[in-house]
């Protein structure tokens, strides 16, 4: 049966053992092979808990994968994204088999290279020529295939001038940069890039996404890529996996993949309560924050057009009587919108109690329908010390145009919505 189906993934699960030993006690293993020896399963595969890094579990054992099922196809470019310690780099390595599943199974057809690491498989005292012939050996390329794509190979990382200077000389924007050139010449079926296009700057990153795009594109080569660039997502990616906890949460196009990873837990109602690290206590910090609108109700959806009160309260846990907060606005690609502060409205926050509320209230917002969220930052009046800061502290969605409008707005027509005066001359 012929399909085009280049990566498939199965009840795919890894588990691990928490603690300073990572496989298990000799007691565990004996239990392990005994109930192997008598066709029993794994009875550490029944426990375990869910990859929160935020709370603290009651097993020694937590899933840092659990259950995961999707299919590639040819030619697609696959966004994985997710927060930190969701498993997207574990899910990564299964696939590049730098580790192995503990569950499930993966089926490919073809070669696979990998950028999982800046430098990986680079040796510092060799030079980047050297290097390239390292590391494309590594990745499976033969002698004459390096031979032949040497030139491009240089040409592409910008980094001639250093070629045959050793490796352990260049900064790691120019390691980057070679290994991503060797990985992207290899002309693998599927290339599995990582968040290290990071590193690079701004025009190595253009230039690698681009090439990304060829090789998807031009090429009918599969990509599958990891960022917390949600631009560079929605440039490159036709299809996007949402990972949560060590499980998929959302699979499928992309706008909405974004929505889906974006979008916060908050209820119509309800405020946001942060929770107080006990370890560290701050001198001044976030409590909570709530969105309401003109009417002062609680809600998360608004139209264009409506007042938007952010309230949030502030702890006081210093003698520290005077401050400036900031609040900045960004869009479901993680871009900022606007940034402001009391100072940028002749506004001082003072601090007379130990708990102070404050809201900061924009009229008649023009933001264009679709999911923004909000970051909170609590600073001292010299601006060189940060008390406080919450990125992605509280959601909320533009739902529709509200009262200037009844045409369709499209979430991807822009930012801002205006509504200047016609004439005709």
């Amino acid at each position: 049966m012929i399909t085009d189906t280049i990566l498939k993934v199965e009840n795919l699960s890894k588990q691990y053992r928490l603690g300073t030993v990572g496989t298990g006690t000799i007691g565990h293993d004996l239990n392990r092979f005994f109930a192997k020896i008598r066709g029993k399963e794994d009875p550490y595969l029944k426990i375990g808990e869910s990859n929160d890094r935020t709370s603290k579990g009651n097993s020694d054992y937590v899933w840092a994968l659990k259950d995961i099922d999707f299919e590639v196809k040819k030619g697609e470019v696959l966004g994985i994204i997710g927060k930190n310690g969701a498993g997207k780099s574990t899910l990564l390595k299964i696939l590049s088999k730098v580790t192995g599943p503990t569950t499930g199974s993966i089926k490919y057809n073809g070669r696979i290279a990998s950028l999982l690491e800046v430098g990986t498989g680079f040796h510092p005292e060799m030079t980047g020529r050297e290097n390239v012939f390292l590391n494309g050996a590594i990745l499976g390329m033969t002698t004459k295939e390096i031979d032949d794509k040497l030139d491009e190979i240089i040409s592409f990382s910008g980094c001639e001038r250093y070629i045959d200077t050793p490796v352990k000389r260049y900064s790691s924007g120019m390691t980057v940069r070679l290994a991503f050139a060797v990985a992207a010449h290899l002309e693998p079926d599927i290339l599995i890039v990582d968040e290290v296009l990071a590193v690079g700057d701004a025009e190595f990153q253009k230039k690698a996404i681009g090439k990304m795009q060829d090789i998807s594109n031009s090429d009918g080569r599969t990509v599958l890529f990891v960022s917390h660039n949600m631009s560079a997502i929605k440039n490159l990616c036709s299809r996007v996996v949402v990972l949560e906890n060590g499980t998929v949460k959302f699979d499928g196009e992309t706008d909405k993949a974004l929505e889906s990873y974006l979008a916060r837990d908050i209820e119509t109602n309800h405020s946001v309560f942060f929770k107080k690290d006990d370890k560290k206590e701050k001198m001044v910090e976030f409590v909570s924050v709530n969105l309401k609108n003109q009417n002062l109700k609680i809600t998360k959806d608004f139209s264009i057009g409506d007042t938007l009160n952010i309230e949030f309260v502030v702890r006081n846990n210093s003698d520290e009587i005077k401050i400036e907060s900031s609040v900045q606005i960004k869009s479901n690609e993680d871009v900022p919108i606007f940034h402001i502060m009391g100072r940028d409205s002749n506004y001082e926050f003072s601090l007379d109690k130990k708990e102070e509320s404050f809201v900061v209230s924009i009229e008649d917002i023009r933001l264009f329908p679709g999911i923004y969220t909000i970051n909170l930052t609590c600073i001292g009046l010299s601006g060189l010390q940060i008390f406080d800061n919450i990125d992605d502290a509280i959601s909320f969605e533009i739902i529709d145009g509200g009262k200037y409008t009844t045409r369709y707005l499209p979430k991807a027509a822009g930012q801002f919505f205006l509504n200047p005066s016609w004439k005709k001359l």
